[in-house]
Order: structure tokens, then C-alpha cells, then sequence
């Protein structure tokens, strides 16, 4: 059963189905475009990983009763010694135990010499979000640019702050950018809203090379389809951003069996 919308599909954004789009979408990828570059190139999926709180600060409990120790020796003739009373019922707590976050990508590789030709990234929540995740993927982010690797970079997400570029004045919910290390620092930045088709674009390779074109939308369908998500989503609820008043209007008409 495809989806009801004709580009990207917001209820898939929700934090109940993100984490396991995620997952499908990059293994998708790696599934489509590996036939098309073998023998020369193959799509590998690598991770990321991350440990960071949660977003709410968290405090270390500190005990109602606290006792302190005299360091002189007691003599037990001694009729007024201090005794020490029990503390009470304990209280519990919560303490900041880190939590460890493992976000996949893709990276191309030439399989001669194993040397790194494209990464793939498809964006997180907690890319988009201050914090260590963000950090993190920036990081990561500007060693691609600086090197003579490509980068390609899906964001698929309305919510959050988009990754920095300069020279972009369209305004648009999603985001797809394909930097290709010759052309640096300029780049195609493919933006898009929910009511578009989402375009198909180049996946950058060495100069000499045929480049495939991504059908992200055929791609996000075969997802769709493959999870049931079309069982998994009530429509008759908001989609997680919440949209705009006349975008939500065209996402009623658009679920409408």
C-alpha cells in the first residue's frame, strides 16, 4: 500500500517511527546502489557513536541525613559516646547516567584500495538539535569538506536547525545537499516541502564514472510498504512536528481515503 503523500511523508518523522526509518532508508540505499557501482565501488555501512544525557538536566541525589565521623578513637567506657541515628526511609532519585547513541551512514568505497570516495548521510533528530549529537555530526562534517571526499547529505526532518551553508535564501522543510570535493566550496542544495515530489539527484563519484541518480522517493515508498507503516499510522492524528495551519489543511485532504 504506497503512501498517501507525493514526497516526503510527515507522520514518518514522528520519534515512534524516525529511529527505524532511519535504519530501512540507509540499508535501502546500500541495497539499490550497490549493484550499480560493483565491481569498482561498494556501499558499506558504517556508524557513529556517541554517549549524552538526556535533555532535562539531571541532579545526583543527595542523602536528607548525612553523619559525621569523629577521628578520635572511642573509648567504650566512655557514657556519652554520640550514637549516630539511622537515617530515615531512603528517597529515590535519579542520577545522570549517559546515554550511548549509535547513528548509521554510508560510506563508498573503491574496492581496490578501500579509500573512502563518498559518505552518505541521512540526518538525525539529535543532529539537528544543540547538543553532543550535533557537535559530534559537525565535526565529522567539516573533516569531509576539508578532504577530497564527497558528501552527500539528506535531511528528511522539518524540526531542528538545518546543517550551516552559505548563499542559501530559499526557505523549504527538507533538504538534500550533494558536495562534490572538486567543486568545493560551491554545492547543489536541492530544497523542497512537503507538497513537492521530492527531486532525484547525483550520487557523486570519482570525475571519470557514470554517476547513478537517486530516486529517494521511490526509495522512501519501498520503506513504506516494506515496514507497513500504512497499518502502523493513524492518520486521523497530527503528524510529530506539528505543521503550519495551511499545511496541515493539505495533509487532512491528502489522508482522506
Amino acid at each position: 500500500m504506497p503512501s498517501p503523500f507525493p514526497g516526503m511523508n510527515p507522520y514518518l518523522e514522528n520519534p515512534e517511527f524516525w529511529s527505524e526509518v532511519h535504519h530501512l532508508l540507509i540499508s535501502i540505499l546500500a541495497e539499490t546502489l550497490n549493484p550499480q557501482l560493483l565491481p569498482k565501488y561498494r556501499v558499506a555501512i558504517e556508524k557513529r557513536v556517541y554517549q549524552m544525557n538526556g535533555d532535562d538536566a539531571l541532579l545526583v541525589g543527595i542523602p536528607d541525613v548525612t553523619v559525621e565521623h569523629s577521628r578520635t578513637p572511642i573509648n567504650q567506657n566512655q557514657s556519652n559516646v554520640a550514637v549516630a541515628t539511622p537515617p530515615s526511609t531512603p528517597v529515590t532519585v535519579t542520577v545522570p547516567v549517559p546515554l550511548e547513541f549509535r547513528e548509521g551512514y554510508l560510506e563508498v568505497r573503491e574496492v581496490t584500495t578501500k579509500e573512502v570516495v563518498t559518505v552518505i548521510e541521512v540526518l538525525s533528530p539529535s543532529n539537528k538539535r544543540p547538543g553532543k549529537g550535533r557537535e559530534t555530526y559537525l565535526e565529522k562534517r567539516q573533516q569531509v569538506l576539508a578532504s577530497r571526499t564527497h558528501l552527500l547529505e539528506i535531511d528528511l526532518l522539518r524540526g531542528g536547525k538545518p546543517m550551516p551553508v552559505s548563499g542559501d535564501n530559499i526557505q523549504g522543510s527538507y533538504r538534500i545537499l550533494v558536495s562534490q570535493c572538486d567543486r568545493r566550496p560551491r554545492a547543489d542544495l536541492y530544497v523542497f516541502n512537503l507538497q513537492d515530489l521530492i527531486p532525484t539527484f547525483p550520487l557523486p563519484l570519482r570525475t571519470e564514472d557514470t554517476e547513478p541518480i537517486i530516486d529517494l522517493h521511490l526509495l522512501l515508498d519501498r520503506v513504506y510498504d516494506r515496514a507497513g507503516y500504512a497499518f502502523a499510522i493513524d492518520y486521523n492524528g497530527e503528524p510529530l512536528p506539528p505543521a503550519d495551519p495551511t499545511t496541515a489543511e493539505w495533509i487532512e485532504f491528502a489522508t482522506i481515503d
